[in-house]
């Protein structure tokens, strides 16, 4: 690299990759894009090999002024599928191998939706997109997290766990094992079929690909605002789920009674349903009174780029300069 650089900034998704160069003052020197990241499916140096492409893309942008070589760098990377300690660490050891910088972290990329949402490492954040996850932190390096892998690990919620149940309850109000719901003609009238028999029949035998159960979860909640009681019921349960991750998070952390941000991102929650987000600011009112709920909107690549500063034990400015480019 032709230029200091300070930090390497990675946010890694199933679906997208953005890295960022920032410089030693909190510029960012450079970005770039690059596809998503997925260990389980392809193997982790092939998963490393895409954002290998990315960094590369981000170097060429750089300025062409000279200076250090940006092997003494800091990586921070903020990794989907980084979902335990020992995954964490699995993966700084093959970024270690890379040789892209001098120091490498890598957290799991909930941590980076929390960092970008606040001016110090202190407070929760849960995140509801395919999944659901939640983590917290404070400045003296304590956090709380989940293992957040599903249901063996007590996980309920998340787009694609809302479409499994909403097309459960279609089922069984179409067949009269239960109760009435008008999900049982909303689910398929999405994709132009009659009948919840039609629809079971295409995802099974493919005439729908599976892929497509996601475009379901907006179905559910047009239908919870519409009135239908078991709807409404699964967004409520969803709010319960998100106000007991954050709730422990903040008690694990001794933070119930303190004034904290309680984060809200991930595609589900940054909708902003309010039958939902309502809910979860009604409830958690209740058990964390003083937290301050809201929705992120910086990027997850400057949370990214925040806990990399954090690291480096960068000035206040260089973190309020860095963040101010992300406005």
């Amino acid at each position: 690299m032709g230029v200091n650089v300070s930090v390497v900034a990675i946010d890694a998704g199933n679906s997208k990759t953005d890295v960022a160069l920032i410089g030693e003052d909190g510029t960012v020197l450079s970005t770039a894009r690059g596809g998503g990241f997925q260990p389980p499916v392809v193997g982790v140096e092939a998963a490393i090999d895409v954002l290998a492409a990315a960094l590369d893309r981000a170097v060429a942008e750089l300025p062409a002024a000279g200076g250090a070589s940006g092997t003494s760098a800091h990586v921070s990377a903020c990794l989907a599928n980084a979902d335990l300690p020992v995954e964490e660490a699995e993966l700084a050891a093959a970024l270690e191998g890379r040789g892209w910088g001098s120091s490498v972290e890598v957290r799991n990329d909930t941590f980076a939706i929390l960092r970008a949402g606040v001016d110090e490492p202190r407070g929760v954040a849960v995140v509801c997109g395919a999944g659901i996850n939640c983590v917290g932190m404070t400045p003296d390096g304590r956090t709380a997290r989940f293992p957040a892998i599903g249901r063996i690990s007590g996980d309920w919620g998340g787009g694609s766990g809302l479409a499994e149940e909403a097309l459960w309850f279609a089922a069984r109000a179409e067949d009269g094992r239960g109760e009435p719901s008008e999900l049982a003609r909303a689910l398929p009238g999405h994709f132009g079929l009659a009948s919840m028999y039609a629809l079971i029949e295409a995802l099974h035998r493919g005439g729908i690909p599976s892929a497509r159960r996601h475009e379901l979860t907006p179905v559910l909640f047009a239908t919870a605002a519409g009135g239908d009681p078991v709807a409404l019921a699964l967004v409520e349960r969803l709010a319960d789920e998100v106000v007991a991750m954050a709730s422990v998070a903040l008690r694990r952390l001794g933070l119930l009674e303190e004034e904290v941000p309680v984060l809200l991102g991930g595609s589900v929650l940054a909708a902003c349903h309010p039958q939902l987000n309502d809910r979860i600011t009604e409830l958690l009112a209740a058990r964390a009174p003083k937290a301050e709920v809201r929705v992120v909107s910086e990027p997850p690549v400057l949370g990214a780029a925040l806990l990399g500063l954090d690291r480096t034990g960068a000035a206040p400015e260089v973190h309020r300069r860095l963040r101010a480019q992300y406005v």
